[in-house]
């Protein structure tokens, strides 16, 4: 076929089956629009089958052998407790089937078009699709870039193999390393270091750049450098990578710092970089689509890139490389492509780790605040001193609120605990909402329970949370 003899007539076009091109299909074909959904692999993207859904299957599978383990403490008792990391990712393999079957479910009965094949721009209202032999031309009226990223390649290091293991290659390993060296400090890198040391791997967790410390809040950092210690991962911090050595059964990490080299060594090394976007085959540069210095898709609030009818969403775009970003920009650009009025703001996105315990938070760290000129005030309340966490073995961790001592306002909220990842919606809303401190404490609170951390937090925030000692006062003379 020549290119440009035979277009198909589209209305909606989206190249990318992740999870923010298939809510923006949904979404679209929900307010009217006839979509077609390109996908080159399979539906439900880098998310459902190589990321988040895989590796949240290896933390949910650590959280209950740790928690078998415990189960003596409530006179449940068991005997030749044993885990096979096999059936773990056969689980998985599983639950990715029966969700991805799902999503396709979803796309029928919502008459979406689903072509399979790599899509590329020919021009601002034409894409070419290729599947093996065939290939089909498409006008749009309008499109909506969904194509996700790729893992960030550790440069000096040899391809990925039995013993060198990347992000999307974690959950399929058929052993349980005897000595798993973790190069990063991500969500991804702390939940495989705790899912693995459950697992019975001996784990190093390596920092990444020459960072002396993880990325959150400080009170965050420092009880969960407490729990890191306790469950016995070993950090190495401040020192950046240098090279690696390969050998049949083992693999040394060399690391370069200010006080000299150093040699990690180990039976298996993973790292998580973050991702790249992956635009490189979509015939972007013949656009001149705007981009930005690293090499993201420029968008505004809707999601709209400097070319009218196409859009961009998810990890192709500028921001923090998460599903959550990728589920809202897509509902967001499909919204406005039906005439609704939509707009993206991710100021109080959450970040979210299923470590153990979980952390989560959403907005401001008490460092970012004073940064910004705030006068300060905090609540911190530990989850030791919750009744329910007690009657749950799981003492760990605590709350922290960040306000605006003079307006009283909101900042932050940071949780490091049981019950995290679900509380942080809470205090999203109380962020979206520009809550003071005298919203949070009006309402009633279930009892027992964790919710109850974030109530206390926010009343150490005066002095006034009841399970806390007090702190104490100056005597003025």
């Amino acid at each position: 076929m020549v290119v440009g003899e035979l277009a198909h007539e589209k209305d909606l076009v989206i190249i990318g089956g992740g999870p923010g091109g298939y809510h923006a299909a949904i979404r679209a074909a929900q307010l009217g629009k006839n979509v077609t959904l390109i996908e080159r692999d399979q539906l439900g993207g880098i998310c459902l089958n190589k990321g988040c859904i895989p590796s949240k299957v290896m933390t949910h599978g650590a959280e209950r052998l740790m928690a078998a383990k415990q189960d003596a403490m409530l006179g449940i008792e068991t005997s030749g407790l044993h885990f096979e990391i096999q059936k773990l990712r056969s689980y998985k393999n599983q639950v990715v089937k029966q969700l991805r079957d799902g999503v396709e479910a979803l796309c029928k009965v919502n008459k979406i078009e689903v072509v399979k094949g790599s899509a590329f721009f020919l021009s601002d209202e034409k894409i070419g699709v290729e599947n093996e032999d065939s290939y089909e031309v498409y006008r749009f009226n309008e499109a909506i870039i969904a194509t996700g990223g790729t893992p960030v390649k550790l440069d000096g290091v040899p391809d990925l193999n039995e013993r060198i293991i990347d992000i999307w290659s974690i959950a399929d390993l058929a052993e349980v390393p005897e000595n798993l060296i973790i190069l990063g400090d991500d969500c991804i890198a702390l939940e495989m270091a705790m899912a693995f040391q459950a697992f019975g791997s001996d784990v190093t967790l390596v920092l990444n750049e020459g960072k002396e410390d993880f990325s959150f809040d400080s009170s965050i950092n420092r009880e969960l450098n407490r729990v890191l210690k306790k469950s016995g991962i070993s950090i190495v911090k401040g020192f950046s990578f240098e090279e690696v050595k390969l050998t049949e059964d083992a693999v040394a990490v060399i690391l370069d710092g200010s006080k000299g080299q150093r040699t990690v060594e180990g039976s298996h090394l993973f790292y998580s970089l973050g991702v790249k976007p992956q635009i490189d085959q979509l015939g972007l540069d013949r656009l001149g689509m705007k981009m930005s210095a690293e090499g993201f898709i420029l968008t505004d609030q809707t999601g709209r890139t400097s070319i009218e009818r196409i859009f961009a969403i998810g990890d192709v775009t500028e921001g923090p490389q998460l599903a959550v970003k990728a589920i809202k920009q897509g509902k967001t650009a499909a919204e406005t492509i039906c005439g609704r009025a939509s707009e993206n703001d991710l100021t109080f996105i959450p970040h979210i780790a299923r470590t153990r315990p979980p952390i989560a938070c959403s907005g401001l760290t008490e460092q970012e605040a004073e940064l910004q000129g705030y006068e300060v005030g905090v609540g911190e309340f530990s989850m030791s001193a919750n009744g329910f966490a007690t009657i749950l073995g799981k003492k760990e961790g605590l709350v922290k609120v960040v306000f605006d001592k003079e307006s009283e306002l909101l900042l932050g909220v940071h949780l490091i605990g049981q019950g995290a990842v679900e509380l942080i919606s809470n205090g999203i809303q109380a962020l979206e909402m520009a809550a003071r401190d005298e919203d949070i404490k009006f309402p009633s609170y279930p009892h027992p329970s964790i919710n109850e951390a974030l109530l206390e937090a926010v009343e150490a925030f005066k002095g006034e949370a009841i399970h806390s000692v007090p702190k104490k006062q100056k005597v003025k003379v």
